[in-house]
Formats: C-alpha cells, sequence, structure tokens
C-alpha cells in the first residue's frame, strides 16, 4: 500500500438524482448523496462527516432513513449489479451493518427504498421491465414476500410503509396507485383504482388511513383505507419577477455587439434539458414531492413554489394556508431562472421546525417553520442551506499561490471563487454562455476564463467578477497561468497561444499538434511548457524560441492529462491506454498499469513525492514517486461521475477535485503514520482585495450620507424621545387619578359587601339553627319507629328458632331409624354371597379336571396333524413353485407396462399441477368475487331498506291523497259556487280592463324609448372601448420610442467613448487604423438595424390604414342593420294593430249573437205558452192587466229552462266557431276575404238591430210577435246562403 493517505474534509455539490435525497439523522444533522458519498451535515456548525459508498460502486440511486434514526439504507450499482447496504448511523465512524446483494428475483437496479415503523423490515421497489416489489426483514437477510406491481413497464417514483402499521405498503407511478398487505406470507392488493389513470408522482401517509397523492397535472387526491374522499387542483401561479417582467430582452452580459453562435459540445448540459421539460409543462403544475406533518402536509406546486396545507374545518377537507417560494439568485444574469427550478425532495425535521427542499439543479434551501409562522398573510421565501453550488459538469479548477482560494467554472454558465480553508463561497457570477475552461493567476486576484466566443481576462473585485480583457480565442478548452503569472497559454483547438499578462501582446504561438489540445503545464522556472493532446502527441516546448524540444507520439492513445516533475526532467502522461507512461528525453521511460481502469486527469506535488490521479469511474488514487510497478496505491471513493479536473495547493496540503456530477472535493494530505506533510517555506496568505474607483467614491460618499444620516436619526430620536416622556408623564399623571377614583369608589364597594356578608351570615346561622332542630326530630322519630321495628322482627327471629329446633328432633330419629335398616340389609346379603361362594368353588374343581383330559386329547392330535402338513407343505410348495416362474414372467411384461404408467403418472401430475395452479388462481378471483358479491349483498341489503322505507312512504302517501281527494270533492262544491261568483265580477272588470289595456300601450311607448337608449349606450360603450384600445397602442408606442431613445443614448455614449480612446492613439497610425476599423464593425451593423425599425414603421402605418378601413365598412354596415329593422318593426305594428282591430270586431258579434239568442230564447217561450192556452178553451181567461204576459213570468219551472238555455248557447257557439275556423282558413287564403266578413257581419248587425227595435213590447200582439220570429229566422237563413256562396266564390 501506498504512504501518502489522503482524507477527505468538505465537499461542495449534491446529486439530486437519488430518490429521498434529504434525511434527518436529528434535529440539526442532515444526510445527502454528494458525489459518491453520504455526508452527515451540522446546519448550525456546519461541519462535515462522510459516509463513503461501495468500492466500485457506479452511483447511489435511492436512499432511506430508518424511522428510529438508527439505520440508513443506500441503493447502489456494483458493476452492474444491484446492491443495498445498510449502515449504522450511530456509530463513529458509520459502520455497515448489512449488505443485501443476493436476490432470487430478476432486477436491475432498486429505485426507492423504505423501513418500516419499528425498523426490523425494508420494503423496496424495482425499476421497469421487472417492475418487482420485494419485502425483507433485512437483519436476517431473509425475503418475506415478492409481488410484480406493473406488468405495462410504466415508470415507478416511490414506495413507502405505512407509519403505524409493518404490514401496509403504498407504490404510486405512472398510472399506479396500489396499496399492499402483508398477509400469509404474500403481499396482496387492498385497493382497486376507479376512473382514468393518472401519472402519480408522489405521495404520503396523513394517517394510518389516509393518503394524500400528487400527479403531473396538479391534482392532490386524499384516499382513506383506498376510497378516494377528496380532492382538489392547484393553479400554476406565476412568480412575481415574471409578472413584472418587460417583453424587451435584457442586454447580455457580455461587452461584444456581435453574437457569436455556441459551439456545439460533446456534453449535452443538463440545464438545457432541464429548460425544455420546464417549457413542456409550464401549463401545469407538477406535484413532484409531498411531505406530511402534524398540522397538514406540503407539497410542490410547480417551478420554484411549495404550498403548505392544513387540516380545515371540514369533515376530511384540507386549506391551502402558505405559498413558499425559491428566492431569486441575484447573481445570475437571469434572476428568474432560480425560482424555475423542479423540486425533488421535501423533508421536515423530527420537531418539524426546519423544512428543507432539494431541487432539480443540485441546490438544497431551507426555512425555518417558525419564520414562516411569524409571516402569516405574506409571502415565505426559502434560504440556501450553505451556498449555491455547481448543477452541471465542472470544466475548469484551480488554485493561486498567495490565497487559500480555489475558482471553478461549469457548463451551468457560472464561475465561483471558494475558500477552502473556511469552506466558504467568496464569488459567484452566471454568464450568458457556458464556461470550458479557468485559469486562475497565483496572486489571486485575477481569473482567466474560456467561453464559447471569446477568452476574458477578469478581475476578482470585492464582491464582483469584472471583465477586464477579451482575448479572439474561440472555444478555448484548456488555458493556464505560469507559475510567475507573467505568461499564460490558451488553447485554439490544436494551437496553443501564449500571451504576456503584463502588455496583453500574443508572443509565441505553439503549432505541431494535429488534434485537439487536451492539457497544458508549465514548468517551475516557466521555461517550458508541456502539452499533450487527441492525436497521442506529447510534446516539450522551449518558450525562448517557440520551437519543441522532446516529443513522444503513439497515435494508439488519446491523451486526457499531462503533468510535470518539479525538476522539469520527467513528465507523466496519462489516457486511453489505462497507463501512467513516464517520459523523458523523447522516450517512455515505463508504462504503471491501472488494472482496467482509465486515468482522466494527473497531478504531481511540488515536492515530488506525490502523484494523484483521478479515473473515469470517479474514484481517485494516491500513490509515492518513484511510481510503483504492483498495485501500491490507495484508492478512495469520490465522485459519481469521470474526474475532470485535479489541483494541488502550492503548500501541498490539500488536494482538490472535480468532476461531471459537480461536485467539489476538499482532500487533506497525509502520510502513512498520519502526520501532516510540513510545507517548505512558511507564506502567509494576503487579506488584499480589488475595488474600483468609482466604486469606493460611491462606497464613500454613501458612508458620509449614512453618517449625517445618523445624526439627523440621533436628533430626531432625541426629540421624539423627550415628547414621548412629555405626553407618557401627562399619561402617567391621569393614570393615577382615575385609579385613586377608582380604588376611592372599590373601598366604598368593599364596605357595602361586608354589611351585606354580615347580614348574609346572619340569616344563614337562623337557617342552620332551624335545619338543626329539624333534623333532630326527625332522628328521634326514625329511632322510634326502628326500635318497634326491631322488637317485631325480634319476636319473628325466637319464632323461627323454635321451629328450627322441632325439625333437627325430627331430622334424627329418621336417621337412627334409616341406619338400623341398613345394618339388617348388610347381614342379609353377606349370608347370601357366600353360600353362593361355595357353589363356585366346587365348579372351578371340577372344570379344572375337564382340561386336564382336553390337554391330553390335544397333544395326540396336534402330533397327527404336524404329520399330515408336512406332507401338505411339499405339495404346496411344488404348486408354488410353478406359480412363481409363471408370476416372474408376468411380473416381467408388468414391468414394461409400469415404465409405460410411470410416463403416464408423470404427464398427470404436470397436468394436476397446472390444474392446481389454475385453482389457486381461480380461488384468488374467486376471493375477490366473494369480496364484490359482499359488498354487492351489503348494497341490496340496503336497497331493500330503502325499498320498504319508500313502500311505508307510498303508503302514507297513499292516505294523504285519500284525504286529499276529500277535500277536493268539498272544494269542487265551492268552486261552484265561487264561479258564479267570479262570472258577476268579471262584469264589474270589464271597464277596469280597459284601464289596463290603455296602460300597456304606454308601457310598450316605453319600453320602445327604453331599447332606443339602451342601443345608444351600447354604442357609445364601444366606442370607448376602442377608444381605449387606441389609447393602449399609442401608450405602448410610447414606451418603444422611449426604450429606443434610451437604447440610442447608450450607443452614442459607447462611441463616444470608443472614439475618445482612438484619439489616444492619434500618433501610431497602424493601432489607429485598427481601432477605427472595430468601430467601424462594430456601428455599421446598427445601421441596419434603423432600416428595419423604419420599415417596421411603414407596416404598423399599413396596419392602421386597413383598421380604419375595416371600422369604416363596420360603421355602414351597422347602420344598415339599424334601418332595416326599423323598417321591420314598423311592418310588425301596422299588421299588429290590423290583428286586433279584426280581433275587437269579432268580440262585439259575438256579443251581439248572446243577446239576440236571449231575446230569440223568450220569444219561444211565450209562443209555446200562447199555442197552450188555444188548446185549452174551457178556460176562463185571465185577461188583466195586472197579470199581462212578460217573459218573467213566462217562466214556469226556471232551472230547466237555465239547462236549455246553456245546451242552446253550447251549440250556438260550437256553430260560430266553425264558421270562425272557416272565415280565418278563407282568409289566409286571400285577404280581401276581410272586408266580405265586415259586409256579411254588418248586414247580421242591422238585422239584429231592426229586431231588437221591433220586439221592444212582446206583449201588446202576439201574432206580430210571431210574423218578426219568421221573418228573422228566414233572413238570417238567407245571410248564412250568402255568406257560404261568397266564401265558394273567393276559394274558386
Amino acid at each position: 500500500m501506498s504512504v501518502i493517505v489522503a482524507q477527505s474534509l468538505h465537499v461542495f455539490g449534491f446529486q439530486s438524482r437519488v430518490a429521498n435525497n434529504i434525511c434527518f439523522f436529528d434535529e440539526q444533522i442532515i444526510v445527502y448523496p454528494a458525489g459518491n458519498c453520504c455526508v452527515k451535515y451540522h446546519i448550525e456548525q456546519k461541519w462535515q462527516k462522510f459516509i463513503p459508498g461501495s468500492e466500485k460502486s457506479q452511483g447511489m440511486l435511492a436512499l432511506a432513513v430508518s424511522p428510529n434514526r438508527r439505520y440508513l439504507a443506500i441503493s447502489e450499482t456494483l458493476q452492474d449489479k444491484p446492491t443495498i447496504t445498510i449502515y449504522e448511523l450511530s456509530s463513529v465512524p458509520c459502520k455497515k451493518r448489512k449488505i443485501l446483494n443476493t436476490f432470487d428475483f430478476p432486477v436491475q437496479e432498486f429505485i426507492s427504498l423504505a423501513f418500516s415503523p419499528d425498523s426490523k423490515y425494508l420494503v423496496a421497489q424495482t425499476g421497469p421491465p421487472e417492475s418487482n416489489l420485494a419485502y425483507w426483514m433485512w437483519e436476517k437477510q431473509r425475503t418475506m414476500a415478492i409481488v410484480k406491481v406493473d406488468v405495462q413497464n410504466n415508470p415507478l417514483y416511490q414506495v413507502s410503509f405505512n407509519p403505524q402499521d409493518n404490514t401496509q405498503v403504498c407504490v404510486t407511478g405512472y398510472g399506479i396507485f396500489k396499496l399492499f398487505r402483508y398477509t400469509e406470507g404474500t403481499l396482496k392488493q387492498t385497493n382497486f383504482m376507479r376512473g382514468e389513470p393518472q401519472n402519480y408522482l408522489s405521495h404520503a401517509w396523513l394517517s394510518e388511513e389516509k393518503v394524500m397523492v400528487g400527479t403531473d397535472t396538479g391534482r392532490l387526491y386524499l384516499f382513506d383505507s383506498g376510497d378516494l374522499r377528496w380532492e382538489t387542483s392547484i393553479e400554476r401561479k406565476e412568480a412575481p419577477s415574471e409578472m413584472e417582467k418587460e417583453k424587451e430582452e435584457q442586454p447580455q452580459e457580455s461587452e461584444s455587439l456581435i453574437e457569436f453562435p455556441a459551439p456545439s459540445s460533446p456534453e449535452i448540459s443538463s440545464e438545457k434539458l432541464c429548460e425544455t421539460e420546464i417549457q413542456q409543462q409550464a401549463s401545469l403544475p407538477r406535484v413532484s414531492a409531498i411531505a406530511a406533518f402534524s398540522k397538514g402536509f406540503v407539497c410542490s406546486a410547480g417551478p420554484g413554489i411549495v404550498l403548505l396545507f392544513e387540516k380545515s374545518e371540514e369533515k376530511e377537507g384540507y386549506r391551502e394556508s402558505r405559498e413558499i417560494r425559491i428566492p431569486q439568485d441575484q447573481y445570475s444574469n437571469d434572476p428568474n431562472q432560480s425560482d424555475k427550478q423542479e423540486i425533488v425532495c421535501i423533508a421536515f425535521s423530527p420537531a418539524e421546525e426546519t423544512l428543507l427542499i432539494s431541487t432539480n439543479k443540485n441546490q438544497l434551501y431551507l426555512l425555518s417553520m417558525s419564520s414562516a409562522e411569524l409571516s402569516k398573510g405574506e409571502m415565505a421565501h426559502f434560504e440556501y442551506l450553505n451556498y449555491p453550488v455547481h448543477s452541471s459538469s465542472i470544466t475548469g479548477l484551480d488554485t493561486c499561490i498567495r490565497k487559500p482560494l480555489v475558482a471553478t467554472c461549469s457548463l451551468d454558465k457560472s464561475v465561483r471563487i471558494w475558500n477552502y480553508e473556511n469552506n466558504m463561497l467568496d464569488l459567484y457570477k452566471e454568464y450568458q454562455e457556458e464556461a470550458y475552461a479557468l485559469a486562475f493567476h497565483p496572486s489571486g486576484l485575477y481569473v482567466l476564463v474560456g467561453f464559447a466566443d471569446k477568452l476574458r481576462l477578469m478581475n476578482l473585485l470585492i464582491d464582483d467578477i469584472q471583465t477586464f480583457k477579451d482575448f479572439t480565442v474561440r472555444g478555448c478548452r484548456e488555458c493556464a497561468f505560469s507559475t510567475g503569472g507573467h505568461l499564460f497559454a490558451a488553447v485554439n483547438g490544436n494551437v496553443i497561444n501564449i500571451y504576456s499578462f503584463i502588455s496583453f501582446d500574443n508572443i509565441i504561438n505553439l503549432k505541431g499538434h494535429n488534434g485537439k489540445v487536451r492539457s497544458v503545464v508549465w514548468s517551475i522556472n516557466d521555461y517550458k511548457l508541456v502539452s499533450c493532446g487527441s492525436d497521442g502527441a506529447v510534446y516539450e516546448w522551449n518558450l525562448q524560441n517557440g520551437k519543441r524540444e522532446s516529443e513522444c507520439v503513439l497515435k494508439s492513445c488519446s491523451y486526457s492529462g499531462v503533468a510535470i516533475s518539479p525538476d522539469t526532467k520527467v513528465i507523466f502522461a496519462v489516457g486511453s491506454d489505462q497507463t501512467i507512461k513516464e517520459i523523458s528525453d523523447s522516450s517512455i521511460l515505463r508504462e504503471v498499469p491501472s488494472f482496467d481502469v482509465t486515468y482522466t486527469c494527473i497531478v504531481v506535488s511540488h515536492s515530488g513525492r506525490m502523484v494523484f490521479t483521478g479515473t473515469s469511474t470517479g474514484t481517485i488514487r494516491s500513490m509515492k514517486y518513484p511510481l510503483p510497478v504492483h498495485k501500491e496505491f490507495n484508492e478512495y471513493q469520490a465522485h459519481a461521475g469521470p474526474v475532470t479536473k485535479m489541483s494541488i495547493t502550492s503548500d501541498d496540503q490539500f488536494l482538490l477535485t472535480s468532476a461531471e456530477d459537480g461536485c467539489i472535493i476538499i482532500w487533506k494530505v497525509y502520510d502513512k503514520e498520519g502526520r501532516g506533510l510540513k510545507r517548505e517555506r512558511d507564506v502567509p496568505y494576503s487579506d488584499e482585495v480589488l475595488i474600483t474607483r468609482t466604486d469606493m467614491e460611491e462606497k464613500t460618499q454613501i458612508m458620509v450620507e449614512l453618517k449625517t444620516r445618523v445624526e439627523e436619526l440621533k436628533m430626531e430620536n432625541e426629540y421624539q424621545l423627550r415628547l414621548k416622556d412629555m405626553n407618557y408623564s401627562e399619561k402617567i399623571k391621569d393614570l393615577t387619578e382615575k385609579f385613586i377614583q377608582e380604588m376611592e369608589s372599590l373601598k366604598t364597594k368593599n364596605q357595602v359587601l361586608k354589611t351585606e356578608k354580615e347580614k348574609q351570615e346572619i340569616q344563614y346561622q337562623d337557617q342552620l339553627a332551624e335545619l338543626i332542630e329539624k333534623q333532630s326530630r326527625e332522628v328521634q322519630d326514625l329511632e322510634s319507629g326502628n326500635n318497634q321495628k326491631l322488637l317485631l322482627e325480634y319476636e319473628k327471629y325466637q319464632e323461627l328458632q323454635m321451629k328450627s329446633q322441632r325439625m333437627q328432633e325430627e331430622y334424627e330419629k329418621q336417621l337412627h331409624e334409616l341406619e338400623e335398616s341398613k345394618n339388617q340389609a348388610l347381614e342379609e346379603l353377606t349370608e347370601y354371597y357366600e353360600a353362593k361362594l361355595l357353589e363356585k368353588t366346587t365348579l372351578l374343581e371340577e372344570a379344572q379336571d375337564e382340561t386336564r383330559q382336553q390337554l391330553r386329547e390335544f397333544e395326540e392330535t396336534k402330533k397327527q396333524i404336524e404329520e399330515d402338513e408336512d406332507r401338505e407343505i411339499q405339495d404346496i410348495k411344488i404348486k408354488y413353485e410353478r406359480r412363481l416362474r409363471e408370476e416372474r414372467e408376468s411380473n416381467l411384461k408388468l414391468k414394461g407396462e409400469t415404465g409405460i404408467m410411470r410416463k403416464k403418472f408423470n404427464s398427470l401430475q404436470k397436468e394436476i399441477e397446472e390444474r392446481c395452479s389454475d385453482i389457486e388462481a381461480l380461488k384468488v378471483e374467486q376471493q375477490k368475487l366473494q369480496g364484490i358479491i359482499k359488498a354487492l349483498e351489503k348494497d341490496i341489503q340496503g336497497l331493500k331498506r330503502e325499498i320498504q322505507e319508500r313502500d311505508e312512504t307510498i303508503q302514507d302517501k297513499e292516505k294523504r291523497i285519500y284525504d286529499l281527494k276529500k277535500k277536493n270533492q268539498e272544494l269542487e262544491k265551492f268552486k261552484f259556487v265561487l264561479d258564479y261568483k267570479i262570472k258577476e265580477l268579471k262584469k264589474q272588470i270589464e271597464p277596469r280592463e280597459n284601464d289596463i289595456k290603455a296602460m300597456k300601450e304606454q308601457i310598450q311607448e316605453m319600453e320602445g324609448e327604453l331599447e332606443r337608449f339602451h342601443k345608444q349606450n351600447t354604442q357609445l360603450e364601444l366606442n370607448i372601448a376602442e377608444l381605449r384600445l387606441k389609447l393602449r397602442a399609442t401608450d405602448r408606442e410610447m414606451h418603444r420610442e422611449m426604450q429606443k431613445e434610451r437604447d440610442l443614448e447608450a450607443f452614442v455614449k459607447r462611441f463616444k467613448t470608443d472614439i475618445h480612446n482612438c484619439v489616444g492613439l492619434i500618433q501610431e497610425p497602424k493601432k489607429l487604423k485598427e481601432s477605427i476599423r472595430d468601430i467601424y464593425e462594430k456601428y455599421v451593423q446598427k445601421a441596419d438595424m434603423v432600416e428595419i425599425v423604419g420599415v417596421n414603421s411603414d407596416l404598423h402605418e399599413e396596419y392602421t390604414r386597413q383598421r380604419e378601413h375595416l371600422e369604416r365598412n363596420l360603421a355602414t354596415l351597422k347602420k344598415k342593420v339599424i334601418k332595416e329593422s326599423e323598417i321591420h318593426r314598423g311592418d310588425y305594428v301596422r299588421i299588429m294593430q290590423e290583428n286586433v282591430s279584426l280581433i275587437k270586431e269579432i268580440n262585439e258579434l259575438r256579443r251581439e249573437l248572446k243577446v239576440t239568442r236571449t231575446q230569440v230564447h223568450d220569444l219561444q217561450s211565450a209562443l209555446g205558452l200562447l199555442q197552450k192556452r188555444k188548446k185549452l178553451p174551457g178556460q176562463p181567461p185571465d185577461i188583466s192587466s195586472d197579470r199581462q204576459p212578460s217573459p218573467g213570468v213566462l217562466r214556469l219551472n226556471p232551472e230547466e229552462e237555465t239547462e236549455r238555455i246553456i245546451e242552446i248557447q253550447r251549440i250556438e257557439i260550437k256553430h260560430l266557431r266553425d264558421q270562425m275556423q272557416g272565415q280565418e282558413t278563407a282568409l289566409a287564403v286571400r285577404p280581401t276575404s276581410a272586408c266580405m266578413c265586415t259586409y256579411t257581419s254588418k248586414l247580421q248587425k242591422v238585422s239584429l238591430q231592426d229586431l231588437s227595435k221591433r220586439n221592444g213590447h212582446p206583449e201588446q200582439k202576439r201574432e206580430q210577435s210571431n210574423s218578426q220570429l219568421k221573418s228573422h229566422l228566414t233572413r238570417r237563413v238567407l245571410d248564412q246562403r250568402m255568406n257560404v256562396e261568397q266564401n265558394n266564390c273567393k276559394f274558386h
């Protein structure tokens, strides 16, 4: 092993792609992934402790901390094999407790982990295509159950345990929300989704039964025991910065006015991918993370927004109580980019005092819940947990000599300056382009950064990074300052440009590489420069003459890093051939193998005793010089991607590494005994800082203004304090007077209350004495009553004692009698059984004699039987030997048959197993169906109950209907009476109806006027809206013109400054010519823009002219429509008036018909009476003036007459209706028929008027009345015939 040891001190970075990437160890310590290790970080004390990843790890995928905060589970892939490593967090350093790497199911990676509430079980979800859910008892490494969650290869996101139940697990994914319960050795699904499947991104348990789930469409669903109970949608909320943002783009950071296209880099920027994803899903907020706490839950609501929900007063609802946003980054070229980060994970501290979030740009933010509660009603903002870190691959890293600083640049378009002594971020700035290379001046005051369009030299000010000089080196991928800092090298493709740092002149161009130059290193004396490239060449350049001193070309190897020894004799190079090459004098001295790992960069210490290399797997190797041939080096797990840059400080105390994962790690270098490597010279670090004169003047002015302001404020405060003292002294006097008065009033009240208290005490004492007397009397009464009862009970007790004594004497007598009878029975039985025993003994002796005789006979028969059996055995042997031969032959046949039967049996067993599996599947389906049947039976029972309830309600309603029918009959009787009264009242209503008609006509006129006013108002509103639109357009044009004016002023200022600079070069014609050419290239293109603006103004004028033309056409069309509507309205009014006049005539005719019918009926009744009197001549005529026949007197039976009159009127009404229908059809056919109808109606009127005049006194002459009736009837018949003929003529 190597003597050199490197220990990781601090890391700047974060891995957002790891699932559940923030975990709390306690209230102040958190655990998060950075590089290829986990970090324990103290929030207040800012220290870090490392949990290194496993060897040959390809990166972490998921984290999980147990609920008891003792264990940490990490999902990794080791050589394409998934493993789960469980660490014990409480031990220092953290120790590996268990490693789960042997699985009896297919798995590629574990995407999510979770511990059970008692920390004994672990559940892990694998990714597609397997999508298995595994349930372990992790301490015994025993798999309890495995279930396949999805068959369609949908992505899965999260798995979690019920916080109060070890057996219940929740899984969410694309179209997947499943709850599993561990029973009988298997995981069984307990919920079934209903409705359309959603993309469930995250979930959190709110209680033992409730789960809150979030989707990618901004929906939140609350499931209680698997059933949906509550849902809501989150609307996308724009940031205040976006609402106030102007449409015009801000000027770019670069001072160049010509924009160069960015070269296509081989590495795809993760920020660009994030921006495309955000643009695709900008319309709907993604609920990518949810965390529960005691009052409710917190969830993400799109990029940069977190919403806090608390339980509402409703049964199961939640209301939004707070909105928390990620703050804007003031150091970024686009401050709004910071609040466009997607939130990946949310975590609460155990006491719920702090809230942590992580974003997809590798940033960590913190919020104190106490401060959030104080700022209720206002929008809360997160704070950085530590410092903003790189969110993409780091492309440049370098250190300086005079200060403990390290500079880095990244593909996230930022340049950052870190302090590796106090582990702080000193400076930070973002730019428009990606930064590809970086070099730090030895003084620590300047930085050289290579962008896509230019190479820029920047000054490190006290609070800013300011560009000082631009160099025309496009896409510079490598640059380096010399050891003294007076020169710097910049790579432009395959050419190395050497510039002077003092005069900024291009001194030498080193040409010789055929491929891209990958690494450049200066010697300590700055006389030599070593470079390597992808063409397999390593060149050593002499900077005094710009020629190559030595070269080593190996085309089979593409070099990626180079270093030089302090004595400049040995060159170390690493590349794609997995070796370290020692080159000296254009020849390879030896090659040290890397053992199946590709080295990406190499660094040699300033003492020349240490060599450090970075690998493509992210590990760091330390070895001692001379390089060992065998595997004698220390390897450390560092990064989760290939190491891009390495640098060692000038005192050889610290090693700094960066990689494609965006992390920077600071290493402390020791020897094997643990002692630090001593610095060769003890030079203190400088504290000088650059600052511009304008900044200093501004700050001095601000200081002066602030001092004056402080003095003014002191004076104001003293004056206000005096005023307040005066006011407070007056208030104190008033309050003391008030309190004295109140004290006196309270004293008087107290005296009054004391007197009342004494009175009440006397009253209560009297009442107590009375109560005591009553109680004593009652006690005496009770004692006397109880004594009498006791005497009675004592007498009863004596009587019962006497009875019990008598009963005892009787029972004793009975017992004596029973004992005597028992003794007599025993004596009789003993005598009887002794006689029987004698008899049995005699019988036994006789039986023994008989058995002896039988034994003798048995022996003789036994001898005879044995002889017979021997003979039979020989015969049987012969028979069975024959049978054995036959059986053996048959056995051979049966063996063949059994072989066939075994094959059949095996096939049948397989079929039986298949049938059993089918039966098990059917049993599972049967259980599911039984559950469904039970649920349906419950529904049926509920429906039956409802049917019974409804039957009861129907019976009640039928009873009500029967009662209502009775009431209806009674009401019909009342209706008949009321109808009669209504008829009489209608006669009185007619004049009022006429008044109402007149009033209605007035109302119609008023409504017409109202409609006119409404139309005028709408027209005016339209005009106002058009004018407002025109105003807005003019305002926009005004703002644009103002912006143009500002741009032109800035343009003119730049032009003046450039001319001023050009005038300074008037004595140097060449430089003056170049500067004039540069000014021409800068400002001629702007003139083209002015022409484009003129074209835009012409287009705007054409647009306004077209718009005015269309508005005129619209106005004319509106006028035409109004005129046509007025014409149609006049026609409608005229037709309505004609219809009203016709209806009035018809009503008048109906009234006249009714009157004539009554008259005809009266006359017919009179004629009938006259005819009866003629038939009876014998009766004496009764012709007295007092009893002359009249219509009222001739009605003998008024009820029958009324019924006849009603029937006749009904017939007449039907007849008239038929006539009216015929006339209406005729009117529809031809409008001239209306005049004929009026003519016939007038004839009828004249005939009826004549009839009414002539029949004024029907009593005078009966003969005249008869003749008049006949003439009236004939006229009527003639008129009807005329009407029929006229209608026929019109029809034809």
